[in-house]
C-alpha cells in the first residue's frame, strides 16, 4: 500500500484513476490545481506522486522540476500521466526527473502495473544507498 498522490484537473479521470488504485489497495488523493498541489506534496510527502503535464496553475512538468529541487522530495518517485505524448514531451520528462510517463488513454491494469514497478524500483533505489 502507497499513499498517492495525483494531480489531474480532469474530475472524471481523476475519480477512474482514484477508483482503479484504491481498489489495487493504495491511499489516492486527487488535486484539480498545480500550485496547491505541489504545497500539498511538499507538507504531505506521499510515496508515489503521479502528474498530469496540463493543469491549472502550476503545469505538471513545471511541479516535477520544482519536486527534484527539494531535498526532503529528490527521491520521491514521479509518473507523468497525460494525453501529452510526443517523443518530445516524454523525453523532456523524463528528463527532468520524472520515474516514468504513461500516456492517456490507459489500460487500468497497465496504470496498476507501473504504479507498482515505479514502487518497487524506487525502492530498490533507496535499499542501495
Amino acid at each position: 500500500m502507497a499513499r498517492i498522490i495525483y494531480v489531474e484537473d480532469d474530475e472524471l479521470v481523476g475519480a477512474v484513476v482514484q477508483q482503479v488504485l484504491s481498489r489495487a489497495g493504495h491511499i489516492v488523493g486527487v488535486i484539480h490545481h498545480g500550485t496547491l498541489a505541489f504545497d500539498t506534496i511538499a507538507f504531505k510527502k506521499p510515496d508515489l506522486v503521479i502528474l498530469d503535464q496540463s493543469l491549472p496553475g502550476m503545469q505538471g512538468l513545471d511541479i516535477l522540476r520544482a519536486l527534484r529541487r527539494l531535498p526532503a522530495l529528490y527521491l520521491t518517485p514521479i509518473l507523468m500521466l497525460s494525453a501529452k505524448g510526443s517523443e518530445r514531451e516524454i523525453d523532456e520528462a523524463m528528463g527532468a526527473g520524472a520515474n516514468d510517463y504513461l500516456v492517456k488513454p490507459f489500460e487500468p491494469d497497465e496504470l496498476v502495473q507501473r504504479v507498482t514497478d515505479v514502487l518497487r524500483n524506487n525502492n530498490l533505489r533507496r535499499e542501495s544507498v
